[in-house]
């Protein structure tokens, strides 16, 4: 069975996500770990996770997606930033062992604002050194990256090069966005076979763990980052039914981040998308 969901908030607790999840039809959910400007994250409520680990089972949400706020980096080229990043992927990683061990928290890798990429990869990984634990049972996703501004994971070849530095890199994996990869100048509307290669052969798809599902307003190689509704942009709906059906993708949790402003709009994608 498809494993699609969409980005949904916490702010009511994650019962109530979890519950927004179920009623448009989808069996996963994405959310934001604090608000994704940065700042303090709302304390854990015991008894909403109680009820929230009561909802999945009812509901046969198996799987969840932790994503950390856009204002992390790790690689700025001031010392306050990168203490903040270094706190917040610390902190967030903590409780997402009490929110639900064994799930997955993806980040922007970071920006090298001018320092340039091969600078910045060392102190993306030195970042990732200072938090991950051997204990822990959350895999950390690195997403593929538009290529806009200086966006450091633009291609596959940075991303596998962080990894590299990583000393605990059994607890690295990957998310694909599709509109990042398409903005990034990675072809998966006539090459999806030869993308998921290039993966594979520079990352290893064993790496490749969530799959970020949007429509671009970009042509491919605009290196922009505009998502758009699924089917109304560039992608289209055939080539993005493609992903969700293909071989080495369809047991992979899939993250809807298009441009909606009710549930109404998720539900529809999704019931579309389980019909191919």
């Amino acid at each position: 069975m498809l494993t699609i969901g969409c980005h949904l908030s916490i702010a009511k607790g994650f019962a109530a996500a979890a519950r927004d999840a179920a009623s448009i039809g989808a069996n996963t959910f994405q959310f934001f770990t604090r608000n994704p400007r940065g700042g303090k994250a709302k304390p854990l409520d015991a008894a909403d996770l109680e009820t929230f680990a009561q909802v999945c089972a009812e509901e046969h949400i198996e799987s969840i997606l932790a994503h950390a706020p856009y204002t992390l980096n790790p690689s700025s080229d001031k010392a306050q930033t990168r203490e903040f990043a270094l706190m917040t992927l610390a902190d967030d990683l903590e409780r997402m062992e009490h929110i639900w061990p064994g799930q997955l928290y993806n980040m922007h890798p970071g920006s090298h604002v001018g320092q340039g990429a091969e600078a910045a990869i060392q102190m993306i990984a030195d970042a990732l050194n200072s938090v991950l634990k051997p204990e822990q049972t959350t895999t950390l996703l690195l997403e593929t990256m538009a290529g806009k501004g200086s966006e450091v994971g633009r291609t596959f070849e940075e991303i596998r090069a962080i990894i590299d530095c990583v000393e605990l890199s059994d607890h690295v994996g990957v998310c694909l966005d599709t509109c990042h990869v398409w903005d990034g100048g990675y072809d998966i509307v006539t090459n999806l076979d030869g993308v998921l290669q290039q993966f594979d052969e520079i990352i290893g798809i064993d790496r490749l763990r969530a799959v970020h599902l949007n429509d671009s307003k970009n042509p491919l190689s605009a290196h922009k980052d505009r998502h758009e509704k699924i089917g109304q942009g560039h992608i289209g709906f055939e080539a993005l039914a493609s992903v969700v059906n293909h071989l080495t993708l369809r047991d992979l949790p899939f993250y809807l981040e298009t441009p909606h402003d009710e549930l109404s709009g998720y539900a529809d994608e999704i019931r579309r998308l389980r019909m191919t």
